[in-house]
């Protein structure tokens, strides 16, 4: 059996943009048209453009493997060749094995049956035969946590609904080759873990999972390999960290067409210089510089770096200024590298490095740079919240209650001997209050 799972050669795929026919009396001409002219098949009309543009790569067996990119890049176009959804215009596509696909909320569920019902036709679509969903279909519900609303009609299902659903009946299908779209960002994070848990286990058998998101952090922790694309074409293609890189310094080059500034930040970059490595683990340093240049001259300047998560909560800041460095001032052609050093004593989660040129005189930014590098920290996810204060726990103790509770109501205290315990030895002496109730009295 050959080794590799799929493999795609010189890909294109085009697409007509706005070709709409009123009637059969203008669509008949225009096909006539079409097939008298005998164009190239690679050639573009003037309302044709390229999806996919010379895509070449391939997978192993048991790799998990990204596909990352801007919206419109072309990435589920490429599952959608690999799905045999579409066909490619040209070039060549090979896939070895049993595929199962998960390209698109509700892709292949009917809104009026219900989810039980849908479970069995989605099953099939995906290649299952009857008596291999019924043999699943206990898991496949557990698995989507919707067993109180498996005989709901699935119209009433939320977007995450359908993604708990559609996924679980994907990942049952044991397939070779498990094809996962961004259908999982609809889907709550504990939902995600469960999903990712689950990739890993079918990658453990031996299949293969295309996995495309937006979630970087899950793209760096999942595949090994990943690949990005821009306007259909392939930019880069390797190692995740250096994928993952290249695409959030994109930015870079766009920043570089704006007008020239009197002071500008040119670089900003983790870990040391040459490093392409954006994954840490919780409580490793990290080293982050920034790099300036100045037209002109300029005073009473500090470097200001600030971390906030994905959500754009600020977690921490700090600037030279503050670290002892004092006012800084840059004359005409003169160059500024400042490297801090941070201890990332955060949650696991996706992070991302403002970088700010800040004058303390006027309380103004000279220049800023939002979203400047991104890193991703690693680490157990039962840590929640963002900062992790590295929690231990110092006393745990059970006491177990003796005797009935007091006239007021209140539990006996253990200097009474009411609680059994480390430390409580002596028996409590019995008496009776002025109503007759027993009571543990002071001994």
């Amino acid at each position: 059996m050959t080794d590799i799972a799929l493999r795609l050669d010189g890909v294109y795929k085009k697409f007509r943009k706005g070709e709409l026919y009123d009637s059969l009396r203008d669509l008949i001409p225009a096909l006539a048209g079409r097939v008298l002219r005998g164009r190239r098949r690679e050639a573009l009309a003037p309302r044709e453009f390229w999806a996919l543009q010379d895509v070449t790569f391939g997978v192993r067996r048991g790799e998990a493997f990204g596909i990352i990119g801007a919206n419109g890049a072309g990435k589920s176009t490429i599952l959608k060749l690999l799905s045999g959804i579409m066909r490619p215009t040209r070039g060549t596509l090979q896939v070895n094995g049993r595929l199962s696909a998960l390209i698109e909320v509700s892709a292949g569920f009917h809104p009026d049956l219900t989810g039980r019902e849908n479970v069995f036709l989605n099953g099939t679509i995906l290649g299952m035969t009857r008596a291999e969903i019924k043999q699943r279909f206990d898991a496949i519900v557990a698995f989507s946590g919707l067993e109180d609303f498996i005989d709901t009609p699935v119209k009433r299902y939320s977007s995450g609904m359908f993604a708990r659903l559609g996924f679980s009946v994907a990942a049952h299908v044991e397939p070779d080759l498990l094809i996962v779209d961004e259908v999982l960002s609809v889907g709550d994070y504990l939902f995600q873990q469960k999903c990712l848990e689950r990739m890993n286990e079918i990658m453990a058998g031996g299949a293969t999972v295309i996995f495309v998101s937006h979630n970087l952090r899950a793209v760096s922790t999942l595949c090994a390999r990943s690949l990005l694309l821009e306007r259909g074409c392939v930019v880069e293609l390797g190692p995740s960290n250096q994928v993952i890189r290249a695409y959030v310094t994109r930015g870079r080059e766009s920043r570089a067409l704006e007008p020239d500034r009197q002071i500008r930040i040119t670089d900003v970059s983790l870990g040391p210089q040459g490093s392409s490595r954006v994954q840490f683990e919780t409580g490793e340093s990290l080293e982050i510089t920034v790099v300036a240049a100045a037209r002109t001259p300029h005073s009473d300047m500090s470097v200001v770096i600030a971390i906030a998560d994905d959500n754009q909560y600020l977690v921490f800041d700090t600037c030279t200024q503050r670290l002892g460095a004092g006012p800084l001032a840059l004359d005409a052609g003169e160059t500024l590298r400042c490297t801090f050093k941070v201890q990332l004593r955060l949650a696991q989660g996706t992070y991302h490095v403002n970088a700010y040129l800040h004058r303390y005189v006027t309380d103004q930014p000279y220049e800023r740079w939002l979203h400047a590098a991104t890193f991703f920290v690693g680490g157990t996810p039962t840590v929640r919240g963002v900062a992790h204060l590295a929690p231990s726990l110092v006393h745990c103790e059970k006491h177990s209650l003796v005797g009935p509770l007091t006239a007021s109501g209140a539990a006996p205290s253990a200097a009474a001997g009411g609680l059994v315990g480390e430390g409580v030895q002596e028996p409590a002496q019995r008496a009776t209050n002025g109503i007759g109730e027993e009571h543990v009295a002071d001994t």
